[in-house]
Order: structure tokens, then C-alpha cells, then sequence
């Protein structure tokens, strides 16, 4: 019997080592994404949501497609933007395989910002989530998310400026704890974010960028495509 087993072990240690071998950190991958917001006219409330797609590559190998839209609300008299939201995630794996995950989300999150002079523009976002991954229990995660502005040729956020856009977030599970006697850390990963934007309407902003996303089995560089439109 420990025969069996020490073979099995064997065999499993192999298997994920050439899962691990087979993963590529070095290769560039690609996010396109669509983000909005609308704050309804004389009301407190609004939408936003995001739309990405996520590849390994730079499209043909799926990483993610993640569907997230929620309610806002923002106070009288109070700089800070409270949402309620819902997301829908299908993540793949890397390489040939079409396997995916299915993922159902509600987060709740603050967005307020500040200014320091007159061109650099903080915005922090904390954000909580609920997560239903499949085949795992309940999971909960807390995100927190510093974000910098800088405008060259204006002091705000405008038609016809370019500027940085720079940011840094770090995800949190709230639990190690995930069912069948699986587990995970405390510290999910981090994402530190370089970017050019470019107003091309007083409403809408085109963002191009490097990612740099850090998990605690592997490290890898997204380039990254964003539209930002508010209506």
C-alpha cells in the first residue's frame, strides 16, 4: 500500500511540475477592456461596470472574460462614490486546453479621490467581494487600489490631454480555507500598472499600458487597452 501511494505521490509531483513548466511568464499578454460610468440627472444614483477580455497572448488564448456592472450611489456633500455590484467570470487556462472556471461575484466598493497641486490626481478605491468559484466554497477577497493622474497639458482630465495614468492594487482573501481540504494564502496577488492616456472626447478617454501582475506561483507582463466612458 505505501507503494501505491508513493508512486501516486510521485506521479502527481510530476504532473504539476510539468503544469508549472508548461506556463509561460515570459510571454506578453493582452487586456482589452471597456469601462464605464452615467450618473442619472437630479439623482444621488448611477451606474458602472467593466467589460475585459483577457488573453494569455495577445488573443488567442483565453485567460479571462470578466463581466461586471453595479449601482452607485453618492451622497450629499461627500466626495465618495459607494457601488453595489455583480460580476460574471469565465477564466481559461494556459495553453491549448479550452477549460475554463465559471465565477459569480457581488462586490461592494468606496471610489473617492483627492488632489495634490494642481496635476496629480489620486483616486483610492476599496473594494470587497463575495465570490462563487466553481468547485470551491465560498470564498470573500479585499482589494485596495491607489491610482495617479497626470495630466501634461491641462489640469484636468479633458478633451485633447494626454497624460499618466499610473496604479497599484493589492488583493487580500479573506479566508485560507477553500474546501476539500484545499487552501490558499492570505495575499492573493498585486498589480502595478504604467500607462499613456488620451482624452478623445470630454466624455471618453483611451488608456495604453504595461501591467506588471505578481501572484504567489508566478509573475506576469499584460499589456493593457482601455476605453473609459462616462454618458
Amino acid at each position: 500500500m505505501k507503494k501505491y501511494l508513493l508512486a501516486a505521490l510521485i506521479c502527481l509531483g510530476s504532473i504539476v511540475s510539468f503544469a508549472q513548466e508548461d506556463f509561460d511568464e515570459d510571454q506578453l499578454g493582452a487586456w482589452y477592456m471597456y469601462f464605464f460610468n452615467k450618473q442619472f440627472k437630479n439623482s444621488q444614483f448611477g451606474i458602472q461596470g467593466d467589460y475585459q477580455f483577457r488573453f494569455w497572448d495577445f488573443g488567442s488564448d483565453l485567460e479571462q472574460v470578466l463581466l461586471r456592472t453595479g449601482a452607485t450611489y453618492r451622497p450629499k456633500n461627500a466626495d465618495i462614490l459607494f457601488t453595489l455590484g455583480y460580476a460574471n467570470i469565465t477564466t481559461g487556462v494556459f495553453g491549448e486546453s479550452d477549460a475554463t472556471t465559471v465565477e459569480h461575484r457581488v462586490y461592494q466598493e468606496a471610489l473617492f479621490s483627492q488632489k495634490i497641486g494642481s496635476r496629480f490626481l489620486l483616486t483610492h478605491r476599496i473594494r470587497s467581494e463575495q465570490r462563487w468559484v466553481e468547485d470551491q466554497d465560498l470564498r470573500t477577497r479585499y482589494r485596495y487600489n491607489l491610482f495617479l493622474n497626470i495630466p501634461f497639458n491641462d489640469t484636468k482630465l479633458a478633451k485633447g490631454v494626454i497624460y499618466a495614468a499610473l496604479y497599484n492594487e493589492i488583493f487580500i482573501n479573506g479566508q485560507t480555507d477553500i474546501g476539500e481540504g484545499r487552501s490558499v494564502q492570505l495575499f492573493d496577488r498585486n498589480r502595478t500598472y504604467l500607462g499613456l492616456g488620451y482624452g478623445i472626447r470630454k466624455n471618453m478617454r483611451v488608456q495604453l499600458g504595461w501591467m506588471r501582475q505578481t501572484t504567489v506561483n508566478w509573475a506576469k507582463n499584460q499589456m493593457q487597452f482601455s476605453l473609459h466612458h462616462s454618458f
